[in-house]
């Protein structure tokens, strides 16, 4: 179709509000999935993009949905998290791609019958850990449980990890309610659940289903190597043989093994991460066994004697075990290609190894494999070739998936999926039988053929090729298997368009796998794709290939990053996603000249004129500092303090606490005073980079002169930019660096751990611990904070769910400059997250997050105290430090009033109360000009017609414009911000630094605001 009438989008705003999009990268965002199709054959697919993206929030929203898409003739795609490479969400043929995000919930959990009832949006990984606290656990997973969900893995079927006791996913599944085409909702079971199960959404959408689990237990690993594949099958085949009541067995190729050992490290920061838990695997056939601990007896002894009798030889447990927890990050092996061709097929397990020796000797390309044995026989294998999509050569080579196919069948066995690729495979892969019910009852409920077009019944132009290549399949392997790229990741060379190399790799080397979506609080927070480091790789292959440009609405997607992080700890390739993200920002803002967020502007001037962030005077950045504290501050010492801006003005008891301790402590420090400059953190992730570099030298000069060797700071941020950004830097700029840095809760709590110091007065107190990203995620620094707090006497610790490398951030920094109410959205998942401890306050060692947590709890009138953990370490001390919680909420309301003003709309709205002022202003006298003419009869019309000219003329006219207009400017935003009086009384100087900046770069989003309102000021029309 030839995308939505302006009727038909407008119907989907009334009903689904800002849960559908029709942006254009949104909707190509949502319109792919894994797979990488080779660029001659993408042609036969056709555009395959949605004309919008909707996300229903319930069943009755889905009946209303399909039921108008019928009425309107609209294609409908269902789509779970798009982690299948088959294309079963590509919207073929346009219409709505439907996205289950909003529906995810647990229904019920049916404790004594053993199932549980979801919503189709539910990520396996969220369902086995909510099971876990029930004492229950998942029969069986799929390979992506981390990102797959539920009501996706129905539709696409197949097997996974439990196979091996259970089956396929469709044998567990006890019912599934469904939206058929024509609007009518029906439940499907036992032999029925064949029309819903397998086939790609095309029957119908899925809107809940109950599955049937286990108790939990705990697992036993047993890992094997076996050096010939002849070998590995003998030993599968005797295991099932002698029923072992194993629930998963699972195996990898010595290719796989051999390029694990290759992988590249995981970076941090530009550099690799020592990884002391990465082993060297033995590179043979390698089998993983697992089984519940209550059956230890009933195969350990059988199992390792199998093991042994067809020449395998045990695996370390280490080994085993690393293998499992491992288990996830198969896709790891896409750094070294940066692409792969998959191919995936099924086979019974008595050909196995004359099919695996078959595949192996015939695709001469690397090709990795792993496999899963499952319930009846059958063994799944996932097989992989890393290459390079990028080179001409990937669209022969891809072909080898068709090879390994045809290899499959003439071994009796069949492809693994169907999709849209293999719809032509169909009746191998269902049957003939099951595919000829399933055509009848398509024509019977979708007679106009809207669900999910083009996929398993047929798919065009793709099925004939598909099945013309399969026919010559000896001609197409030869072709492919000469058709070698290299192995290995190789940066060098591979950005363009002001990409930096390894960022494009980066973006070419992305499994678009998902892992790291739902667990981003971008995501969660704003609830599209488009903000996840899954898109934002996306969107930059899109860039590199020339198909996207970076517009000033995708440089803020690059900068809204809260930076947390957690989506460095979930990719499976250990991708470095947000340090590539910095990057980003420094090509985007300092390079190219894109506007950072207006907020950072005002800093950027507060910086420039008094070194720190919170527009107040750098002479009072020292009155924090306690009287009796003041004298004990040296001169010189080896260890100096830097408390950082939000600590030194806002929340002094994170300043004043650290100093009491390391006082108590015994430890001599030295302070930079009022000489202190931010640590400059803000600029950098602002792409300010020059005003970075120069708040680095004069810091790194100040700690220098007076003999500092380590740094300790309390704000993680700080600490941050001291320990990674600040060396990072210093030797871009050839500046001498040579401090250790650390923070103060590593100091206090070695010296507790030596006796050299102890608290003295009980906190009687459940309190919770906030890992701040910045110090957690990005430095390993969990156990000190928490070592210190379990000193304190009478105070009891609880951990929040989420800790530690896996902690929720508090949704500050980038998030809350860009849109508040984001920030609140993810802080009150945090919040939440605390009270759910059954904690009496939350404690947190960063004065940005306990701003943000303070803000959150201030929105959702909430009244759990958020303390410091430097406050609440020295009330164990026995001294007391005002609650900085009132300061804190008002000044944060001075910028939160800022950041609104600052976006377009608000100003737009301000410079219309300045058109009297703005228009005399206007140099050459096109003021007069166009006054004379507003008074003139007809010359509405010509204002209109100049109007085209406005934005042409407007950053022409307006830097001689600013400094008339300023002190009314200063007015207006005084009237719609309240500012405390040492703000009040810097604007003057302030505001102008920051317009000169800022208003080139919104005045292409604000003249189209301000044209019409001004022609009607300027014609006597304005209200």
């Amino acid at each position: 179709m030839g995308g939505l009438t302006v009727e038909q989008e407008s119907w989907l705003r009334e009903r689904f509000h800002n849960r559908v999009s029709t942006d254009l990268m949104e909707r190509r965002i949502y319109s792919h999935d894994v797979g990488e199709m080779p660029p001659l054959v993408k042609p036969l697919i056709g555009r395959a993009l949605a004309d919008a993206v909707v996300q229903p929030e319930s069943e009755d929203e889905i009946v209303e949905l399909v039921r108008w898409a019928a009425q309107n003739r609209i294609p409908l795609v269902p789509r779970g998290k798009a982690t299948s490479g088959y294309g079963g969400v590509l919207p073929v043929k346009g219409g709505i791609t439907v996205d289950f995000w909003r529906m995810r919930s647990i229904l019920e959990i049916d404790r004594e019958n053993l199932t549980v009832t979801v919503q189709p949006g539910l990520v396996w990984e969220n369902l086995e850990r909510e099971l876990a606290k029930q004492g229950l656990a998942l029969r069986l997973y799929p390979s992506s449980a981390p990102s797959s969900t539920v009501g996706g893995w129905l539709a696409q079927g197949g097997f996974g990890y439990g196979s091996f006791e259970y089956g396929s996913f469709p044998e567990n599944v006890v019912s599934a309610r469904v939206v058929l085409p024509n609007g009518e909702v029906r439940e499907f079971s036992g032999e029925d659940l064949s029309l819903i199960a397998d086939t790609e959404g095309i029957t119908g959408i899925i809107t809940r289903i109950t599955l049937r689990v286990r108790p939990l237990e705990e697992e036993v690993v047993v890992g094997a190597r076996f050096s010939e594949v002849r070998w590995l099958a003998a030993a599968l085949r005797e295991v099932v043989e002698a029923g072992l009541p194993l629930w998963s067995i699972s195996f990898i190729n010595p290719q796989m093994a051999r390029l694990k050992n290759r992988r590249p490290p995981k970076m941090e920061h530009g550099h690799p991460a020592h990884d002391e838990h990465r082993p060297k695997l033995p590179e043979a056939y390698l089998a993983i066994f697992v089984f519940p601990a209550s059956r230890e007896g009933e195969v350990r002894q059988d199992l390792e004697r199998i093991i042994a009798k067809h020449g395998g030889e045990r695996l370390l447990p280490e080994l085993a075990e690393h293998e499992w927890e491992e288990r996830f990050k198969i896709m790891h092996i896409k750094r070294l290609g940066p692409s792969l061709i998959p191919t995936e097929v099924v086979l019974p397990l008595e050909t196995l190894d004359e099919a695996l020796a078959d595949l192996e000797g015939s695709i001469h390309q690397p090709l990795v494999i792993e496999g899963m044995v499952a319930k009846g026989g059958q063994v799944i294998l996932l097989g992989f070739i890393p290459h390079d999509s990028r080179r001409f050569t990937f669209n022969l080579a891809f072909a080898l998936s068709l090879s390994a196919i045809q290899k499959a069948k003439k071994h009796g066995g069949r492809a693994y999926a169907s999709g849209l690729y293999f719809a032509h495979e169909a009746k191998n892969i269902l049957g003939a039988d099951r595919v000829r019910r399933l055509r009848e009852f398509k024509r019977k409920v979708d007679p106009k053929g809207i669900m999910n077009p083009g996929k398993i019944l047929g798919n065009g132009l793709l099925g004939t090729f598909m099945s013309v290549a399969g026919a010559f399949e000896p001609l197409v392997r030869a072709v492919g298997n000469a058709a070698r790229a290299p192995i290995g990741e190789r940066p060098q060379g591979a950005g363009r368009r002001d990409i930096p190399d390894d960022v494009a790799w980066y973006a070419y080397a992305c499994a678009q796998c998902g892992y790291c979506v739902d667990e981003c609080d971008e995501f969660y927070g704003r609830g599209w794709e488009s903000f996840s480091p899954r898109a934002k790789w996306f969107f930059l292959r899109e860039y590199l290939e020339g198909r996207a440009k970076f517009d000033q609405t995708w440089v803020n997607k690059f900068l809204a990053c809260t930076t947390c992080e957690t989506c460095n700890v979930e990719c499976p390739l250990e991708l470095p996603n947000e340090p590539s993200w910095l990057q980003m920002r420094g090509v985007l803002i300092h390079e190219q000249g894109h506007m950072t967020f207006p907020p950072f502007e005002i800093m950027r001037a507060a910086l420039r004129k008094e070194r720190n962030i919170w527009a107040s005077y750098s002479k009072d950045r020292a009155n924090w500092v306690p009287e009796d504290i003041r004298p004990k501050i040296k001169e010189r010492a080896e260890i100096g303090y830097f408390p950082g801006c939000t600590a030194s003005y806002v929340e002094q008891d994170v300043a004043q606490g650290t100093a009491r301790l390391l006082d108590a402590a015994g430890i001599e420090f030295t302070y930079m005073g009022d000489g202190e400059a931010c640590c400059g953190l803000p600029m950098l992730v602002a792409g300010l980079w020059d005003d970075f570099a120069d708040i680095l030298r004069h810091n790194v000069e100040g700690m220098k002169e007076r003999g500092v060797k380590t740094v300790v700071t309390s704000c993680p941020a700080c600490w941050l930019s001291w320990r990674v950004y600040y060396p990072e830097w210093a030797e871009k700029l050839g500046i001498d660096f040579d401090f250790e840095v650390k923070h103060y809760s590593e100091l206090i709590a070695a010296k507790i751990k030596a006796g050299e110091m102890r608290f003295t007065h009980p906190v009687e107190m459940k309190v919770t611990w906030h890992d701040s990203c910045h110090m957690g995620r990005a430095g390993g620094i969990y156990e000190p904070p928490r070592e210190v707090l379990k000193a304190i006497p009478g105070l009891e610790l609880v951990e929040m769910e989420h800790n530690r490398e896996h902690a929720h951030c508090c949704g500050g920094v980038l998030t809350l400059l860009e849109n508040p109410d984001t920030g609140k959205v993810i802080g009150d998942i945090r919040v939440r997250e605390a009270e759910e401890t059954g904690a009496e306050a939350l404690v947190a060692s960063c004065p940005c997050c306990e701003v943000q947590f303070r803000v959150t709890m201030q929105k959702t009138d909430r009244d759990m105290p958020v303390i410091d953990l430097a406050h609440i370490a020295v009330e164990a001390l026995g001294q007391r430090l005002p609650d900085p919680t009132d300061y804190a909420l008002n000044l944060w309301a001075t910028f939160e009033a800022m950041i609104w003003l600052m976006k377009p709309e608000p100003m737009a709205k301000l410079m219309e109360e300045l058109f009297p002022q703005m228009v005399d202003a206007m140099p050459l006298g096109m003021g007069k000009m166009m006054r004379a003419v507003g008074r003139m009869p007809g010359g509405r019309l010509v204002l209109k017609a100049m109007k085209p000219l406005f934005p042409v003329l407007f950053p022409i006219m307006m830097p001689g414009m600013m400094g008339k207009v300023m002190p009314d400017m200063l007015e207006a935003v005084e009237k719609r911000v309240p500012m405390p009086q040492h703000m009040k009384e810097q604007m003057p100087d302030l505001m102008p630094m920051a317009m000169d900046n800022l208003m080139p770069k919104m005045l292409p989003d604000i003249v189209p605001l301000i044209s019409d309102p001004l022609i009607d000021y300027l014609t006597g029309r304005a209200a």
